[in-house]
């Protein structure tokens, strides 16, 4: 799959559906199809959305995990708490279930944002406070990550 772009701001109607931005779902045209796996983000208070096909790479490096350790299966089952399988209907809404909108905080004004192979979807006040608090070291952040001397990051 593509690499996806952009960030979106929407609105959640009484039932937990979303309108699918126009740009974004035609990015997502080639597996709209599949199907799509919903979760909790690991380490903010937002959704994730993987395409099926992504979701499935995700799965076959956790299946290579030893579970026999309990950390393991700690992880294994943390990880996958709250997994949900959806769909993008013919009017190219999308449901997100209700213990999912409770754990993300997820009210009517929400963004979606891309976040290179999957989607993240957030609460519109949590995710511009997200993005407030990172900016003060961003700066430093970015250097960490991205300033690496080495040429096999081809990033100048």
């Amino acid at each position: 799959m593509d690499l996806l772009t952009g960030t979106y701001e929407c609105k959640v109607d009484a039932k937990g559906r979303l309108m699918m931005p126009a740009a974004l779902k035609k990015q997502l045209s080639p597996v709209l199809q599949e199907g799509f796996v919903l979760r909790r983000s690991v380490f903010q208070t937002c959704l994730e959305l993987y395409p099926m096909s992504e979701w499935q790479k995700l799965m076959q490096k956790i299946n290579k995990l030893n579970r026999f350790k309990k950390k393991n299966n700690d992880f294994i089952r943390r990880f996958t708490a709250g997994v949900k399988m959806v769909e993008v209907d013919v009017n190219g809404r999308l449901l997100i279930p209700k213990d999912l909108t409770v754990f993300a905080n997820i009210s009517k004004n929400i963004v979606i944002t891309s976040a290179i192979n999957i989607i993240e979807i957030w609460d519109k006040d949590l995710y511009e406070q997200a993005i407030n608090d990172a900016t003060t070291d961003f700066a430093d952040l970015a250097e960490e990550v991205m300033g690496q001397d080495d040429e096999d990051y081809g990033i100048s």
